[in-house]
Formats: structure tokens, sequence, C-alpha cells
């Protein structure tokens, strides 16, 4: 099968920034393109829903603009405020799609930077130079200026040689913003001292600490070491402090996450009890303490869960309790209000059954994905919940990923 080149109208923006066409075949899904453009585009043939890339544009949308060709910034061909636009309809269209809800959605809520906010980064150790490890089938793209990362980042990326990093097969940092600080981890098989070259080259461009993770499917699950330096620097997110390394969980975008986590507090309300599921080192929870005579943590992951307790101890937030556990399977009695913040898969089964046989009577749902949250809303909604605000949040400009801040009353 070959691919064809085709003239064709785009309608509209879909889930994943692809522009929507059709032709007498059916519909066809174009990364590249923008809404009220006709294209030139290269598309492989296949059953189902065909996709294609753009390869011309011949009728010019007025909300396009050059911007680089970066494999994870899927929506830089547009306007910033074209995209914030886009994030709104994609939660929207999920809502009526999915969920099968006709509610409104408020105007995405803009990230404060839209270059330069990504506090964390992973690549390709390759002997070209430094090289983004996701390209559609073909070889990794090579990295000399990445304009989507903070500046500190982009300022130790200067000063490496590639070649000094080996046998690294990958690595990855962490910046913060309140510090101006960058801890870095190399990826790779073997010993600590077989990356003592890679580390005394990475502390010289500039990294307060490097630490060793073996490669493993899932990141960073085979274990870390810290190899020299600091193994984590302090970040400032909304109104709470947490501490971030190269390795553990973080929001990419602290800035406008620290937005949402204070919106997030705000819908939460008041009352005697919070539960934070899905909550990591706590980032949310700490928002909601200051409103609530207790707030309880709730999450799977060891170090998570280490970080936080480290990081109240040193704030001092004596209400805040963390506890290790499976969402599905928390029983917490005497609950005023849930938050959730759930990875990409939504909420499972277990814990919407949990949520709806608690005492709680509002739940805030955080959500990185539209379509997986569209589904748990749905789900919900038939069980006798209401929805009320629904706020979109930009946590990664020029991509089409986009974030929900959103509040569920009994």
């Amino acid at each position: 099968m070959s691919d064809a080149l085709l003239t064709l109208e785009i309608e509209k923006l879909v889930a994943g920034g692809l522009g929507l066409a059709r032709d007498e075949s059916g519909v066809v899904l174009v990364r590249g393109a923008l809404p009220g453009e006709q294209v030139t585009a290269r598309v492989r043939a296949g059953k189902g829903v065909r996709q294609g890339q753009t390869v011309e544009v011949l009728r010019r949308s007025p909300q396009r603009v050059d911007g680089p060709d970066l494999p994870t910034a899927d929506l830089a061909h547009a306007t910033y405020e074209a995209q914030l636009d886009f994030k709104r309809a994609f939660v929207q269209e999920a809502l009526s799609r999915i969920a099968k809800v006709q509610h409104g959605v408020a105007a995405t809520v803009p990230s404060p930077e839209a270059w330069g906010y990504r506090n964390t980064a992973q690549y390709l150790v390759t002997p070209g130079g430094l090289a983004y490890r996701e390209r559609r089938g073909s070889d990794p793209l090579v990295v000399q200026k990445d304009p989507l990362v903070m500046p500190q980042i982009q300022a130790v990326m200067d000063r490496i040689d590639p070649t000094l990093l080996d046998p690294a097969t990958e690595v990855a940092f962490r910046a913060s913003r309140l510090t101006g600080e960058v801890v870095a981890a190399v990826i790779g098989a073997g010993e600590t001292r077989q990356y003592l070259r890679a580390s005394d080259h990475l502390m010289e461009a500039g990294v307060v600490g490097v630490s060793l993770a073996q490669p493993a499917g899932k990141r960073f699950s085979a274990g870390v070491r810290l190899i020299a330096g600091e193994s984590e620097i302090r970040e400032q997110f909304g109104r709470v402090q947490v501490s971030v390394s190269a390795t553990g969980f973080a929001q990419v975008n602290p800035q406008a996450a620290g937005l949402a986590y204070e919106r997030a507090a705000e819908l939460a309300g008041s009352g005697e009890h919070a539960v934070d599921l899905y909550g990591g080192a706590g980032a949310i929870g700490r928002h909601l303490a200051p409103n609530f005579r207790r707030v309880t943590v709730l999450d799977a992951a060891p170090e998570a869960l280490a970080r936080g307790r480290q990081d109240v101890a040193v704030s001092g937030e004596s209400n805040v309790t963390f506890r290790s556990g499976d969402a599905a399977r928390f029983s917490e009695l005497g609950t005023d209000v849930i938050v959730v913040d759930p990875p990409r898969a939504g909420l499972e089964e277990g814990a919407r059954e949990h949520i709806n046989s608690s005492t709680a009577d509002r739940l805030v749902y955080v959500s990185c994905d539209p379509a997986t949250w569209a589904r748990d809303v749905g789900d919900l909604v038939r069980r006798g919940w209401k929805l009320a605000e629904v706020i979109p949040h930009d946590f990664y400009p020029q991509t089409s990923h986009v974030e929900i801040v959103s509040v569920l009353n009994r």
C-alpha cells in the first residue's frame, strides 16, 4: 500500500491536534493543518480512519504561524490565542460526544509562559548530540535548541559534549524556576562507577546533582542511585513548595500547574475532611489544608509519599496525612470533599464506585485527558452527580494536550 497525495479541505481540529477532512473514501485526519485550510497531504492507505501529514498549505488560515518542527509540538503552527480556543473545543467535544452531557466550558486559562516553560526534558544521547526520543517512524532528531524547555536547561545543554556522557543512552533534566538549579539523571545499564566521567561532565556543565537510573519499560521503575551532589531541588507550585527530582513525577509547567491547584482548592471549598486521591507528593492536597480540619493524601507510589511527608515536615502543615493505598480501594469515612487527579487512564471502575458510596458531596476532578475525564463524568452524572464548573488549563503550550479542572456536586 503506497501513500497518496490528496488535496483536502480541513473542517475542524480534533483531539491530538489533527485536522479533520473528508473525501469520497471517508474521514482523513491530517497532522499540521488548521480549520478552514486547503492542504496537500501525504495520506497512508489503510482500513478505518486514514491519517496524513500536511505537505503544502494551499490556502492558509489567518491563525497559522511559522512554528518550529518539533515532534512534541503538534500545535506550534497556530497562534497561541487559537491554541487556547482549540483546547476549549476539545473539552466541549468530549463532553457532548463521550459523556453525552450538554454543559458550558469556560475559556482556557493560558500558561503564564507560552515558550521556555518545561522544567523537565529527557533526550537520547547520540554521537551527533542530544536528540528527541519520539519521532514517528524516523531517526532521532538532534536538538541544538529546544524552545519548550526552561532557559536553565538550555544553558546546561549548550555546554554538553555528548561523547563525554558515554555509556549513558539517555539523559533527563529537571530545573527549578524557584531556585534556578538543575538536577540530571543519566540512564544506562551498569554500575555508578562507570558513569563518574559523565557525572563530572554534567556537574561542570552546571547541574547541582546527578543520579543514575537503570533502563526500564516503565520510566525510572528499575531503581535510581545518586552519583554526585543533590538528588532533589525545591520548586514552587501555587502556594506550596515541593521537592522535585530528575526522575520523580511532578508537573512540567509549575506556574500553570500552580494556577490550576489554586483553582481546585477554591472549588473544593471548606469543611472537616478532604481526601486527595492519586495525590502524589500532595501538591493539591496541601492547597486544601488551610480550609479543612484535616486532609488525607492517598497514593500508591512510595517515592511520592516520602517526598510529600518530607515537604510537610519542612512546611509545618500538621493537618496533612499521607497514606499508601489504591484509589479503587480507599475506604475513608466522614469525607466532605474528594479531589482526584488520576493518570491518563482516568478513574478505575472501583474508584468511581467508592466515590459514589462515600459521604462526600463534592468531587473536584482534575484531568489530563478529556476522553477519560468525559467517560467518568458521564458515569457520575448518570449516578446522580451534577456537573458544575469546567475550566480547561493550558500546561503544555504549543501542543494539543489540555488539563481540566472541574467540580461535581451531589
